[in-house]
């Protein structure tokens, strides 16, 4: 060995190629309450026990769904629209399974996750924007959750650490899940559901507190209402369900149970175990997100405040509103609302590990890999903390860029999703169907078309002058270039892959 790689040898990984989980961290899944004659033979018969041994990636996943983030948008939305936008978060949720499952088949037919396939698939230059989309995504939603921490560190501190400190305190928590990690992928499943039952505990308890109006509750569920007044709210609900940075997440947490990609009946019984997951994942992420937006539509529908509502000021208005009692509501929004932050950045960080070993083959230390993932995030939200300490308002205005900011990297993650789950070569008779296919593309196009929507009225509003203008026009002619060329790379492939497979099948008939 070279004495310069000798050198460096302590920060690298012994793999000779990078992978989402080595094959002693995995959790063996094969031979639970199965006869001998059901191994690898078909699929095998369900197993409750088995059930409970592939449950957590789903969990994991869902937490992105439940990020602070999308807590703000559901409490605007319950103060703004009502109960009204109901239906939408039912259905958004809806539509954020279905990636979710694409993401989850890609993974488990593979044995590899989006990251690793898109640097196979993907030409060098299109594999590097893809991966800087994926990075900016994750910053963006990093921010937000660790902003979401900060202000919640500093509500259960009586203000006595401002958002800075709270920035610094949860820029640890990378260090905290390198912790976890080592004792196993359960014991770290097992800390998420703790985050994920006071997340719900907490925000039940305000909804008991509130006490919303039930038929009111079930009409806006079950009657779709929309109205130009509330478009900005409803495009905000849709428009955070799809994280692309968990698209790539859920694809590489599917490979935490060993199963071999090579034998159909496994395969199948681990997408049967992950759905039925992830459905019971994304159900309880509903009924948190549900919680939050009918607490705000009882106390806030209507009234003068209901438009200036953020995450930063949400808990004192509902102090306000509410009153103390013997556990003071603001501390029980605080203590939830810490527990979104916590969690989704731990994941976000987790994420980030897949994002970057995948794309770049980096086979570094786990610790180093956190390290600089942890940083992308942690120092722009430390400036973001520093600028925006003395304004609620300002917090707000960031939040919407960086909505945006997520917003364009939409594509970047559900395109590649969809073209590589349809590429027989790769996923073999696991491929996506014709239907499944038409309802993925559908629900594809209707969440970018949202986020394009988002992206139009933003930018009008907030551009101005000639030399912003055309440098907004340059920017979309290239983003949208790219956008046509992802497309159109995976319906040539496909006409190309069937055009083979019918040559194939001729030319063995004669």
């Amino acid at each position: 060995m070279h004495p310069d790689d000798q050198r460096w040898q302590p920060l690298l990984e012994e793999e000779d190629e990078e992978t989402a989980y080595n094959l002693t961290e995995k959790v063996v899944v094969v031979g639970i309450d199965e006869a001998e004659s059901d191994l690898d033979v078909g699929l095998p018969p369900f197993s409750w026990r088995k059930l409970w041994l592939f449950t957590g990636p789903g969990f994991l996943m869902s937490i992105a769904f439940l990020d602070p983030g999308n807590l703000e948008s559901n409490l605007q939305a319950g103060a703004i629209a009502g109960y009204s936008l109901l239906w939408l978060l039912l259905w958004a949720t809806a539509m954020g399974l279905l990636i979710q499952l694409l993401s989850a088949r890609l993974g488990v037919a593979t044995g590899k996750h989006l990251a690793e396939l898109c640097r196979e698939e993907y030409p060098s230059w299109a594999r590097i924007l893809l991966w800087v989309m994926a990075e900016l995504a994750l910053i963006g939603a990093d921010i937000q959750e660790v902003i979401g921490s900060a202000i919640a560190i500093k509500i259960l501190s009586n203000g006595a650490l401002p958002l800075w400190a709270g920035v610094i305190i949860t820029a640890f928590d990378c260090f905290i899940f390198l912790f976890l990690e080592n004792y196993g992928v359960r014991k770290l499943e097992a800390v998420f559901a703790v985050l994920i039952a006071t997340m719900a505990l907490s925000f039940a308890w305000i909804f008991g507190e509130t006490k919303p109006d039930g038929k009111e509750l079930l009409l806006g569920i079950l009657i779709p209402k929309l109205s130009s007044k509330t478009i900005k709210q409803a495009v905000a609900v849709v428009g955070c369900i799809i994280m692309p940075h968990n698209v790539f997440l859920h694809s590489a947490l599917v490979q935490s149970r060993d199963v071999n990609p090579s034998k159909k009946g496994r395969v199948r019984e681990a997408l049967r175990y992950y759905s039925i997951e992830s459905t019971l994942a994304l159900f309880v992420s509903f009924i948190i997100n549900l919680f939050v937006t009918t607490v705000f539509a009882k106390a806030f529908y209507g009234t003068d405040i209901a438009s200036s509502i953020g995450l930063v000021n949400a808990g004192q208005y509902l102090q306000d509103k509410y009153g103390g009692g013997l556990f003071p509501i603001l501390y029980i929004w605080a203590i939830g609302l810490l527990a979104a932050g916590q969690s989704s950045t731990i994941t976000g960080t987790y994420a980030g590990q897949f994002i970057m070993g995948g794309f770049l083959n980096l086979k570094l230390k786990k610790w180093l890999r956190a390290l600089i993932t942890r940083s992308f995030a942690i120092v722009p939200t430390m400036i973001v903390a520093l600028v925006f300490e003395t304004s609620d308002s300002m917090v707000d205005v960031l939040n919407e860029w960086l909505n945006v900011l997520q917003s364009i990297q939409i594509p970047f993650a559900l395109i590649p999703l969809l073209c590589l789950a349809s590429k027989e070569h790769l996923m073999g008779s696991f491929r996506i169907g014709p239907i499944l296919k038409l309802s993925s593309w559908l629900v594809a196009v209707l969440v970018m078309a949202i986020n394009g929507y988002l992206l139009v009225s933003f930018f009008s509003s907030e551009v101005n002058g000639v030399i912003v203008a055309i440098f907004v026009f340059v920017f979309i002619a290239a983003y949208l270039s790219f956008v046509v060329y992802l497309v159109y790379r995976s319906i040539s492939f496909s006409s190309w892959h069937s055009f083979i497979n019918r040559k194939t099948s001729t030319d063995n008939e004669n």
